[in-house]
């Protein structure tokens, strides 16, 4: 499944009311705090600042100045019901620019579009609403693309997480149908008689050196969308070969020795449907070293 944009209009943004409520006293605020707010504000800043955004300052007023609690609490409500508003008005804006305007597709479930605006109504990252858009149009392409537990695992990733993911994908081969993402860490030949001690028979992949350290893959892993304990291929015999996919280019990895196995982290089935989100992004030189490091075990065409 590819998703595209089809257009680029402005989206109609809803004007949340600002907050009319003074945050801190300006005596309060020192000279030193002006200039750091100015350049890279400082945790009370950025505090104080978040504090105005979601309406809970209250407190941080002269006493005489607050206004009721129960008044307070009524703005914040109706600002929360508005930002969940502009929030999802904004990804539905964006879907509709990776949906087709002539194709014809199976009816969407209204059951999982319920849910899909449950979990989505609170992502104001603009990147975050993007990928929430694409799996939005992906879905309603294709009923069936992305499960509720995809959804609900996308919906506690960070920023920082789905790059993580993007740099996973990255690095990750398809099979031939597409179906299942693996990540090769190495190949190795099973032991025998003439071989058992030779240090040539097994060839690592060091994933740290293209981002992808053990640690990282302990986030994915923790975000299910990898497993995280290495798998191998069966036996492949000398002569025989393998056909997969790296980021839209084919790859033939043909055996010269006997029962040579590939190890790779694969994908869960979560990580495979989130990766839908991710473009084609080939990193060459993790190509250009799995050729070089699998050499003698595999010649990869």
């Amino acid at each position: 499944m590819k998703i595209t944009k089809t257009s680029s209009t402005t989206p109609t943004t809803v004007t949340s009311p600002k907050a009319s409520s003074q945050v801190i006293s300006a005596d309060k605020v020192t000279p030193e705090s002006k200039t750091q707010h100015n350049a890279n504000p400082s945790s009370q800043m950025q505090l104080l600042g978040l504090a105005r955004q979601f309406v809970i300052d209250g407190a941080l007023l002269q006493a005489d100045k607050q206004q009721p609690i129960e008044e307070r609490a009524r703005k914040r409500e109706r600002l929360l019901q508005l930002r969940k508003q502009q929030n999802l008005e904004s990804i539905i804006h964006k879907s509709i620019q990776y949906c087709s305007d002539s194709e014809v597709t199976d009816r969407a479930d209204q059951d999982w579009f319920n849910s899909f605006t449950t979990l989505a109504e609170d992502v104001s990252n603009k990147t975050m609403q993007d990928l929430w858009a694409k799996i939005l149009a992906g879905e309603i392409t294709a009923p069936g693309s992305f499960s509720l537990k995809s959804l609900q695992a996308f919906r506690t990733l960070s920023i920082n997480e789905a790059k993580l993911l993007s740099k996973a994908c990255s690095l990750a081969v398809k099979d031939q149908y597409h179906k299942s993402m693996r990540i090769i860490s190495g190949a190795s030949q099973m032991p025998g008689l003439f071989n058992f001690f030779s240090k040539d028979r097994e060839h690592k992949i060091n994933l740290s050196s293209f981002g992808l350290s053990y640690s990282e893959l302990l986030t994915l892993a923790d975000n299910h969308l990898i497993f995280i304990q290495e798998t191998e291929t069966t036996p492949i015999a000398k002569g025989e070969s393998i056909s997969l996919n790296y980021n839209g280019m084919p790859l033939t990895f043909n055996a010269e020795r006997n029962n040579c196995l590939l190890s790779f982290y694969k994908f869960t089935p979560i990580g495979t449907e989130l990766a839908q989100l991710i473009a084609d992004n080939a990193n060459n030189k993790y190509l250009t070293t799995i050729k070089q490091e699998l050499a003698g075990l595999f010649r990869i065409a």
